[in-house]
């Protein structure tokens, strides 16, 4: 009997001992997940916020490098800075590349670029707004977070930063970049003469004949050096190398930022296309179209179409468009009334501009897949409040 009850005694105390411990375990567990629900966890709904820029806050080609400089030091995991190339001028042509460099899934890319025309500042600035925006932004806003953990944005703020710093259109030998291009070069229906430079010297960049065109309407309103042959500028010759660079990593649309005709355009503008648009390459440039002239305060380029302005030879939309055969598109940043270029106004309203082009951008980033298949781009930017902003009056 003795023995008996000494084992019965054991379970008891060993049946005693686990009830302790067990309530002890769950205790303990409860008060882990009390104070694990105690820790703030980042909200990827909430509305993304926007850059604090002022208004004549303008970049230029040394205002960029310490911008881009300091998106590398504040977002290390998120940004990457390089040099794809030289000008003439012997001056760095920054790329920026945006994408989540935690997530090793794989990635579709994009490449969008500003100031092929350097006097078209805000054309460079809406790059720099654009990847101000996105970065503000990761891990606050869900859509931006996902774009970032799957996408690479490729992005080259100042393609033409001689042209910039001495506010031209041209680059340092007198050569309009965008007609640089070996897509239809050098026509002269196209506005274009191959002089490039003499001696290594700057000799022509541009001649008006409005009196001329009038009297003759064939003839060109305007002639701009195109240089003597595709390619023979080493900003082109960068973007051509870069884009080729690209072509393996899921590239699926170019947009090339200019101002200020106010709209969003597509290939071609050439007067001789090396081939057909197919129907369904169509419909998407279509739809792109559409969408920007029914959600922005930018027009369809088919809707308000000016004279030759855009048949114009040797452009890099063309050439992209050309060689890979991904969407490209080209996106006019303000309009006449407010870009001296344009004869209308000065730089001013930069905020109010950036603004613009945000859901220009957004639709596009969202839409890289489908763009990347040539399929219906139709899913909607969430945007801020405010986005896009009422037109200037």
């Amino acid at each position: 009997m003795n023995k008996k009850l000494s084992m019965v005694l054991g379970l008891f105390l060993c049946c005693i001992l686990l009830v302790v411990t067990f309530s002890g375990c769950i205790e303990n567990e409860q008060k882990s997940e009390e104070k694990a629900l105690s820790v703030p966890e980042i909200k990827l709904d909430e509305p993304s916020i926007l850059p604090d820029w002022k208004d004549g806050e303008y970049h230029d080609y040394y205002g960029t490098i310490d911008l881009l400089n300091e998106f590398q030091i504040k977002y290390p995991d998120l940004v990457n800075i390089f040099s794809i190339g030289k000008s003439v001028l012997d001056r760095d042509i920054w790329c920026i590349r945006l994408t989540d460099e935690k997530c090793n899934n794989v990635k579709l890319s994009c490449l969008i670029d500003g100031t092929i025309h350097g006097c078209e500042w805000e054309a460079g600035d809406a790059c720099l707004y654009l990847a101000e925006y996105l970065l503000i932004n990761f891990h606050i806003n869900e859509t931006i977070t996902n774009i970032l953990n799957t996408t690479e944005i490729y992005i080259i703020p100042l393609l033409n930063p001689d042209g910039r710093q001495i506010d031209d259109r041209f680059n340092a030998n007198g050569i309009d970049l965008n007609r640089n291009f070996d897509v239809d070069f050098g026509r002269l229906r196209g506005g274009c003469l191959r002089i490039g430079t003499l001696l290594g010297k700057r000799v022509f960049s541009y001649r008006a004949f409005p009196l001329l065109h009038k009297v003759i309407p064939s003839f060109p309103q305007y002639l701009i050096n195109c240089g003597r042959k595709p390619f023979s500028e080493p900003e082109s010759r960068t973007l051509h190398d870069f884009a080729y660079e690209l072509k393996d990593s899921g590239l699926s649309f170019y947009l090339n930022c200019h101002t200020a005709v106010h709209n969003i355009g597509t290939p071609w503008q050439a007067f001789k296309p090396p081939f057909r648009i197919s129907d369904e390459e169509n419909k998407i440039y279509e739809y792109v179209r559409k969408w920007v002239d029914e959600n922005t305060e930018y027009e369809d380029s088919e809707m308000n179409y000016l004279g030759d302005v855009y048949k114009s030879s040797g452009t890099s939309v063309d050439w992209i468009f050309k060689e890979f055969r991904i969407p490209a598109f080209v996106f006019e940043v303000l309009n006449p009334d407010f870009e001296p270029g344009a004869g209308g106004g000065r730089h001013e309203y930069l905020v109010h501009w950036m603004k613009t082009t945000l859901p220009v951008f957004m639709y596009m980033l969202v839409n890289i897949e489908n763009l990347h298949s040539w399929v219906t781009p139709d899913i909607q930017p969430t945007l801020p409040e405010g986005i896009p902003p009422l037109p200037l009056k």
